[in-house]
Formats: structure tokens, sequence, C-alpha cells
């Protein structure tokens, strides 16, 4: 940039002379971004400064890049916005490699504003801190999109185009580097211009089929994910139309709430399964389906919703349509309005349900323990499963009543994202009750993030269940082999290690003293950890119900 073109006034008023730092954050406030999760270095300081003069958005700095990026992941999932976060280049990106991965796998959306070596010395293998040999390109094997900006007036149009790739279509991670050279360089930058990419053009034809093999079938049942968040009161109405249960797995949790009878989790969907004639994906991997029901229905046909016709070609449905499931939901609604009336069928659902509820309270502890915090958390309450035998339990013993209240890792199913990944979830949602269960394995991936929480106010409740082990693992290896092999864990003192960080430290040994401690914990409104011991059950688990058997 010229000190010609500084000096001058500039004519176009939408154009302003900028360094890029400033334009990425000039950018974050085009669109709304209310909070940033990030970890300063030396690559990044002109973007930090800019963003510390920036009095519209948060800064929540962390403890490690990782838990930035889990950060923005639960941020994201629990509003429905865009999670921000900043790491460094090299080991900083690949810190958060597996938040963003996790981004990727349950079509969250979040952008990562990181960096790179200066650019006189990328691609040359010079060894300049920081620097790998093809960043971008490792980038773009687990993120939906990534780029490099080279030049500093491209900064707005990049972010613009980052921000569109997160959140339209399928959702996913969206990765913008500046080199630590470029963002301190000025430039002439037009003003940002937000844009969504639309939905495919609804086919109304194929809508016509799909209602009319709704109509003729006896026993329908739905299927939702998370790509069905948004689109509640369409699929209820629908279900309703079609006296159809509304199965959820993780990212569906909610959407039909778990008190209705036509709200069902995956272990009281298995019932209905082996008499389902017409299978209804709505913005969902189908799981259950392909890969966790056994028997499945002779002559079913599946039906399946997603904005990304890709997931037809992975799933052969026998009539694909790729739209947004709110519209198409809707457009369902629509096209059975003249259908017959069907009989009301709530009174046998909720007979099957109370029926697997039953069987359910036998997987105890598990079930007690969650039973103690349902009745605990407010209504509106957000709840952060983990891998351990209590989170793959939550999937189906804990009732949700609203979407994007279970927040959860997908199919990565990555040990230890849960705790800083509520973290952000609590970020977004300062004013309401957020319990994070954890196992004490998981727990102490990212325990340093106790300290972010005291720091900036972050009131999560977290319980960590202790059984002195990865039991899912231990549990694993004396079933196959007999004996375990480094899987026992050594842990500290829970309740002290909490508050050594100034956060409130509790201690349960039943599901009454959890419940009694969660409301203590509530009505202390700073960070808590509750610790519950909890020995590792070898027979008593959760898997019957999440990979059940066959019923021949």
């Amino acid at each position: 940039m010229t000190s010609e073109i500084l000096n001058n006034p500039i004519a176009d008023t939408s154009v302003r002379a900028r360094t890029a730092g400033q334009a990425v954050i000039d950018g974050l406030r085009a669109h709304g971004v209310d909070t940033v999760f990030g970890i300063p270095g030396v690559q990044s300081y002109e973007l930090f400064n800019a963003l510390r003069e920036e009095d519209t958005i948060k800064l929540i700095g962390a403890r490690h890049e990782q838990a930035c990026a889990y950060m923005a992941l639960g941020y994201a999932q629990s509003t429905g916005k865009t999670g921000v976060f900043s790491v460094v280049p090299g080991p900083g990106i690949l810190n958060a490699g597996a938040g963003i991965l996790t981004s990727l796998s349950t079509s969250t959306p979040t952008v990562c504003l990181t960096s790179e070596i200066p650019t006189d010395y990328m691609g040359r293998g010079m060894g300049h801190l920081h620097e790998m040999p093809d960043q971008l390109g490792t980038i773009r094997t687990f993120a939906k999109w990534a780029e490099n900006v080279l030049d500093p007036a491209t900064v707005p149009a990049t972010i613009d185009e980052a921000f569109r790739q997160a959140s339209s279509g399928r959702p996913g991670p969206a990765v913008v580097a500046v080199p630590w050279d470029v963002l301190t360089q000025h430039a002439a930058m037009k003003a940002n211009q937000p844009t969504q990419a639309p939905a495919p053009e609804l086919d109304r034809t194929d809508i016509r089929e799909a209602a009319k093999i709704l109509a003729g079938a006896k026993n329908p049942m739905i299927m939702v994910g998370s790509g069905a968040r948004h689109a509640a009161a369409e699929i209820l109405a629908l279900a309703e139309q079609l006296q159809a249960p509304v199965v959820s797995f993780r990212g569906g949790r909610g959407i039909v709430p778990d008190d209705h009878a036509l709200g069902f989790t995956c272990a009281a969907g298995f019932e209905p399964w082996g008499e389902t004639d017409v299978l209804l994906g709505i913005g969902s991997r189908q799981e259950l389906a392909w890969f966790r029901w056994p028997d499945k229905p002779e002559n079913l046909i599946n039906i399946n919703i997603d904005i990304d016709a890709a997931q037809h070609e992975r799933l052969q449905p026998n009539l694909g349509i790729a739209a947004d499931s709110k519209e198409a939901a809707a457009a369902l609604v629509e096209a059975l309005d003249g259908a017959p009336a069907r009989e009301s069928r709530l009174a046998e659902f909720t007979a099957v349900k109370a029926a697997k509820a039953k069987e359910i309270a036998g997987l105890t502890p598990h079930a007690d323990y969650l039973r103690a915090i349902r009745e605990a958390l407010p209504r509106n309450g957000f709840f952060v499963e983990e891998v351990s035998q209590i989170g793959f339990s939550s999937f189906f013993a804990i009732d949700m009543f609203e979407p994007r209240h279970f927040i959860t890792c997908g199919y990565q199913g990555n040990l230890g994202y849960g705790f800083p990944t509520a973290l952000g979830v609590q970020a977004g949602n300062r004013d309401k009750v957020v319990i994070s269960v954890t196992g004490d394995g998981g727990f102490m991936y990212g325990v340093q993030e106790l300290a972010t929480a005291v720091q900036h106010g972050l009131n999560l409740i977290t319980i960590v269940f202790n059984n002195s082990a990865f039991g899912n693992v231990k549990a694993d290896q004396l079933r196959i082999y007999g004996q375990e092999s480094a899987s026992e864990l050594h842990n500290p003192d829970f309740v002290a290690l909490a508050e050594s960080f100034g956060a409130l430290g509790l201690k349960a040994h039943t599901p009454e003293e959890l419940k009694h401690s969660i409301e203590q914990a509530i009505e202390a409104q700073r960070p808590a950890v509750i610790e519950v011991p909890m020995p590792l059950s070898l027979k008593n688990t959760p898997w019957k119900f999440l990979m059940p058997a066959s019923r021949k």
C-alpha cells in the first residue's frame, strides 16, 4: 500500500485503509460475532491487538489450543451461530485439529483464524518458527474449507467466504490463515458483504412422491439428526399427521421432546423398528438404521431428506431429496394435508416408551444418576455428553426437551472433548444452566481449563464420574484379554483440585446427593466440579441399548 493512497481521502466510502489484522476483526463484526476463543502468539499479535480494541466482541483466552476449538464447537452447537476461535499456526493448528475435525463430523459451523510463517519463507523448508511443510494442504484434509490470505486487500472477501462456507449447506469448519507479515500490511479494504448460499431448490415432484409413499405407509418412522434442529415445529406437525415415532440418536435429541408420545430415543425407537415399512430420514446419517439396529425390515422404503446431496450417494435411499429440512418438512405437511386422518397411536407409543423406560431403569447406577441430573437441571438447561459409560447412557437415559440442548461429539467419539466444549456452551448461554458429565480420564484431558472457567466467569457444572480408569477401554480389555493394559489411572483429589483453581468442589456418593450438589452449585453461581465415585461395571453397561441384539 503506497503512502499516497494512505494519506489521500478515499472517494468510495465503502473502502477503507486498514491493516489485514484490523480487517479480520471488521469482518467478524460484520458477521455478528460476539465471542472469540483464542490463544495469541507472535504470528497473530496484530490480530489479537485489533481484537482487544473491538468492544463488541468478547475475547475468552484458554490454556490450550484444543480447548479453543472445542469451546467454539460448543458455542456453535448450542446457539446455532458460527463459533470463532484463533490459534497460532503449526503446532497450534494441530492441537486444535481434533476440535476442527469434530466440527466437520457434527456439521457444526466454526471459523478458525490462524496465521502462517512470513511469506518469504513459505514453502522453503528453512525451519522458521511453527513451520509446517504444507499447512494449508493438511488443514484441507479435515476442514470443510480453508484458504491462505497473501494479499491484505482480499481479507474481507475471504472472511465473507469463510462464514458462508461454515454456515451454508452442510455446516462445518472453515479456516483462514493470514501470514505473520501480511497481518500488519495496510491496504484499501472494501466493506464486508455477508451472504448465505441458497439451499437446493426444492423439487416438488419429489415431495409429492414422498407424500404418496408416506400416505400409504402402515408403520412409518421418522429419524432426525442435527440437520433438522431448526425444523422442530415442522417435524412435529409431520409426525402428528403420520402418527409416526420421531427417533433421535445424538444430534437430533430434543427436536421432538422426550415427554411427547412421538419423541423416541434410540433405545425406545428400536421397539417399532421391526414393523417399520417407510423410514423418513431428515438431516440424519441414519446410523441407527445402517449400523446399530439389526433385523432391517423386509421391503423397507427409505426416503432421505438432506441438504447435502452427497448423503444420498452414501445411503442409497429409494428416494433422496436434496433440500433444507425445514422447507422440505413444511412441504410434506402441506402435501399430506388432504390425506385421510390417521388413527391416533399416542396411547400405543406412550406404553411402548414406558416399558422401555422401565427396562432402562435397570441400568444402575447410570440411569439413577442421569435421573438425578434431569431432576436438578432446568427444562431449558444444556447437557454435554462425553466418551464414558455415563455419557453413552445419556444417549437414551436422560430426557431432552429442546433441540441444541444435548451437545455431542457425534461419531468422532473423542475422549476429553466434553469439559472444554461445555465451557463454550456456557459462554454462549450465560443465563442458562449447563452440565457436563465426564469420566475421570476424559476430564484430565482439559482440566487446566478450570482456570479459564474461573477467570471468565463460566459457571459450568462439571460432574466427574471417577472409576480411576479409562473405563470403557478397561472393560473391553478385561472382556477380550482378561487383563488391563495402561487403562488404570492415578487421580488427584478432584474436590481439592477444583478448589485450588478457585472453583467450587463437591463430592456425591449417591444420586440423591448428586441432585443436592447440583442444586447447591446452581445456587452458588460459580464454576463447580462434583466428583462422583462410581466403580466400573463390567456387566451392567449401556451397550445392549446402543447395539441391541437381533430379535430373531
